[in-house]
């Protein structure tokens, strides 16, 4: 009898839930603060990307067709990319202002369901896998998250079945994604990073099955962009036409 808690819905209302926090605290309290309080709600917030990047791996094996699936990632990418930049205050025209958060972690998402696909495919050489995903942390550098969100995808994909080699290669990443945060962003911010582990308790209670709602899929496409759309008016009304984080 499977006894774990938490089904696949449960925890992508977590991470939707633990994204709201985190993005309504960046509008509301801009600047990389370091209150404690404030960094509290930022390590709420950390919880929702490891679940994003767990279900996208988690979907490429459970799709009937990776096409549709990669095709609604990127069509989802694409508009996010306007939401995302209009509710933090980044022109829509990547690279003006920064390398950094230039567009949304959905289409680290996206090139990541691609890269776990390169990663297990039979009918490509080892060293073509090795340049193409090359290729993808390229293109995913400048998106929130950076071509981190990829490299855990495929980590979490390949390693299926293994929890704690996933969890393990997926924190070796998030460790370097902290450092660079601290170099280039902020130090604080690079440390708040790590708390990404908070989620692993959460996945390790997942019990593989979906729940019985079948329109958690939809609501998630339909809500990113929708609260980052609001986040959006937020930061116009309370400060007008600026930027709250660097790339803005």
């Amino acid at each position: 009898m499977n006894t774990k808690p938490l089904n696949g819905n449960q925890l992508k209302g977590i991470a939707l839930t633990a994204m709201t926090i985190d993005h309504a605290a960046i509008i509301l309290y801009p600047g990389y603060p370091t209150d404690w309080c404030i960094i509290g709600l930022h390590m709420i917030g950390r919880l929702a990307a490891p679940i994003f990047w767990y279900f996208v791996a988690e979907g490429y094996f459970r799709t009937h067709d990776i096409k549709k699936y990669a095709g609604r990632l990127f069509f989802l990418a694409i508009v996010s990319h306007f939401a995302y930049n209009f509710a933090f205050g980044i022109p829509f025209i990547p690279f003006q202002t920064s390398i950094f958060n230039q567009t949304s972690v959905i289409w680290s998402l996206a090139w990541g369901l691609v890269g776990l696909a390169i990663h297990e495919s039979g009918r490509i050489e080892q060293w073509q896998k090795t340049v193409l995903i090359l290729l993808i942390t390229v293109l995913t550098f400048c998106a929130d998250w950076s071509s981190i969100a990829v490299l855990a995808i495929i980590e979490i994909g390949a390693n299926r079945g293994n929890f704690k080699k996933q969890m393990t290669l997926m924190m070796m990443w998030i460790f370097v994604y902290a450092a660079v945060y601290a170099v280039f962003i902020h130090p604080v911010y690079g440390i708040l990073q790590l708390s990404v582990a908070l989620t692993i308790p959460l996945l390790k209670m997942y019990n593989g099955e979906r729940g019985s709602w079948k329109g958690m899929k939809w609501l998630f496409y339909f809500y990113y962009p929708a609260h980052l759309f609001v986040c959006g008016l937020m930061r116009i009304a309370l400060y007008g036409n600026v930027g709250l984080i660097i790339g803005g």
